[in-house]
């Protein structure tokens, strides 16, 4: 964190060396980062960072029916008011016999890369042992499309998965709104959306990892820098193609854009948020979490050691990403209980 002071500048605190990689995961990040370095994203070749990575296939539609228990079906539905239509890729568990929970799924990738394919195994994966339908949603990427255009298609998604719930055997009632990384903060600015316009009634907020803090100042942004997966200079070029230039950590900030500057942060749903100890987010999201107790809010926070970020899809097999996955499905499941 940063001193702030009303007479002066910003006054850093020093921080430490980073915290050490789990040793199950610091083979395996060393061989990513000689492939991509953590700083590999600049505002002049984001569009080359959005050609699929050899040998990374995105999830085919038979992939997503996990062998016929889902159906799949894309649907375009009304965007923003004056603004485009969006797409939704809707799963929809087959066998169901009474309106599922659904999660309303919001991929990652900075606010500057990715589909709505992008995490989204993941979140089936969490969804299919309890029956729950998954919606996720495309929105317009950074720089073409600024704020508020992402977080707007985010939450014109979310109102008609709420509205048209019944067609789709959803149970309304119970959705919940989740993401990692960008996603996470783009479902975190979607709940503040949908408390602060009385809009859909949402279950949970599930946040892996999210992006929430514009100024980028940390201790765990400067303490990681260069090092593991996404560090304080690619974050700087999410946010500066998603705000503009010159915006990113100065007064004029919307909360729905960066969540961390919401003065209010009571009346939110239950709240999941994990992340590693060794990667930019930490100390934000750690923020994040204290100020929603602080509010009065329900909310279960991990911070798994030795973590760097999406180290539970890039080593999904490593003991502390069975423990991390494992920890979110027992999490999902209470919420259902409610």
């Amino acid at each position: 964190m940063t001193t702030r002071s009303t007479d002066g500048p910003l006054i850093p605190r020093p921080v430490g060396p980073p915290p050490p990689f789990d040793p199950e995961l610091a083979p395996v990040l060393e061989i990513l980062s000689s492939l991509r370095s953590p700083d590999a994203y600049r505002s002049d070749n984001i569009v080359e960072m959005r050609r699929p990575v050899p040998g990374v296939e995105p999830p085919t539609d038979e992939a997503l029916s996990r062998g016929g228990t889902y159906s799949v079906q894309v649907r375009t539905v009304p965007g923003p008011d004056g603004e485009p239509d969006i797409s939704l890729l809707i799963c929809l568990p087959k066998h169901a016999t009474a309106p599922t929970p659904a999660i309303y799924h919001i991929h990652g990738g900075g606010m500057i890369v990715g589909d709505n394919r992008f995490g989204l195994v993941e979140m089936l994966n969490l969804a299919e042992p309890m029956g729950m339908a998954v919606v996720s949603v495309e929105y317009r990427l950074a720089p073409e499309t600024p704020h508020p255009g992402p977080v707007e298609d985010c939450y014109a998604g979310l109102v008609w998965v709420s509205d048209h719930a019944h067609e789709l055997d959803i149970d309304p009632g119970r959705i919940v709104v989740g993401g990692a990384s960008a996603g996470g903060g783009l479902a975190a600015g979607v709940t503040l959306m949908a408390r602060d316009r009385n809009g859909p009634a949402i279950l949970a907020q599930l946040l892996l990892s999210p992006m929430l803090d514009d100024c980028n100042d940390s201790p765990s942004s400067r303490q990681m820098r260069g090092v593991g997966i996404w560090d304080s200079s690619s974050n700087e070029t999410g946010w500066n193609a998603l705000l503009g230039d010159g915006v990113r950590g100065g007064p004029d900030v919307s909360p729905y854009a960066a969540p961390s500057r919401a003065a209010d942060l009571s009346g939110l749903p239950s709240t999941f948020i994990d992340v590693g100890s060794a990667e930019t987010f930490r100390d934000e999201d750690v923020a994040y979490a204290s100020r929603i107790w602080q509010a009065g809010g329900r909310l279960e926070l991990h911070v798994w050691p030795g973590g760097f970020h999406g180290f539970d899809v890039v080593v999904p097999h490593a003991v502390m990403s069975q423990d991390a996955i494992a920890a979110r499905g027992a999490w999902l499941r209470r919420q259902l209980l409610v």
